[in-house]
């Protein structure tokens, strides 16, 4: 058995829709995509995505800002479905995250838990919206905690926006003081995996080395010279990080037939 996992950050999804995210989808092998940065109403999620997919979302208290979803192949029932962190009740904080259980896809007894999440990017001259990351990063380990510790599979996917070490961005030097490397962000991630409790399967995949990048700024030739950042991740608890087999960026052939500023990450687990 084989179940593979796709995650982006669409950048608003009624414009991904117009500009080529439908075909893509269509083309996929992904049996569960997660989606960030949906910036659309929970019930209009559905009909952009299409037929053939179970769907379900969270959307941000702001209209027009973060929200997320997730769309598993088939008809599966997501009722259950849990938006929001249980360490935060602000409403700040909504549209981040999303979690689905998906009962037995590998067929050793065991759930399978998929978290959608999207990270605040976060900007240094704005001291509040740091403040608001570090919270969201402190109440997203607490609840990977809980979540593992009945021994269930639990991937968290998304845009996660750090860039872990020097190998994730391609300018490093030049973003030491910037928003998404810096040491106080980066630490999280390094406590997360420090144990070998939660693994970076993209990076376990592929070994040390630059990139493969899944975000790229839209100002001068960034994509072009592919001078991106590796800040979406599939994050998987060690038992399930083992069944995976293969890991691919979805990278578009060129800037002008992207459909989003991100591309989407596309993990197999066997």
């Amino acid at each position: 058995m084989s179940f593979t996992i796709a995650t982006v950050n669409v950048n608003g999804l009624r414009a991904a829709h117009r500009k080529g995210f439908v075909p893509w989808l269509g083309a996929t092998t992904a049996d569960l995509v997660t989606l960030q940065e949906v910036r659309a109403p929970e019930s209009l999620v559905p009909e952009l995505v299409g037929p053939g997919w179970s769907v379900t979302a969270t959307e941000a208290v702001a209209k027009g800002r973060a929200g997320v979803a997730v769309a598993v192949r088939g008809d599966v029932d997501l009722s259950g479905a849990r938006a929001g962190l249980p360490a935060l009740a602000d409403d700040a904080h909504t549209g981040r995250w999303l979690e689905v259980d998906v009962p037995d896809p590998l067929g050793d007894g065991r759930t399978l838990t998929a978290i959608s999440a999207y990270v605040h990017s976060g900007n240094v001259t704005r001291p509040q919206s740091m403040t608001d990351k570090y919270a969201f990063l402190d109440a997203m380990q607490e609840r990977l905690a809980a979540l593992r510790a009945d021994g269930r599979h639990v991937v968290l996917t998304g845009d996660l926006n750090i860039a872990h070490t020097e190998w994730d961005i391609k300018n490093w030097k030049g973003n030491l003081k910037s928003a998404g490397f810096l040491p106080e962000e980066r630490a999280h991630l390094d406590r997360l995996l420090a144990d070998g409790t939660w693994v970076d399967v993209q990076r376990a995949l592929y070994g040390d080395g630059p990139g493969p990048y899944t975000w790229w700024s839209q100002r001068g030739q960034a994509f072009d010279n592919d001078s991106g950042w590796r800040i979406d991740y599939q994050l998987a608890t060690a038992d399930l990080a083992a069944h995976a087999t293969s890991a691919r960026v979805d990278r578009a052939p060129s800037y002008d037939t992207r459909w989003s500023d991100h591309a989407p990450l596309v993990i197999r687990y066997d």
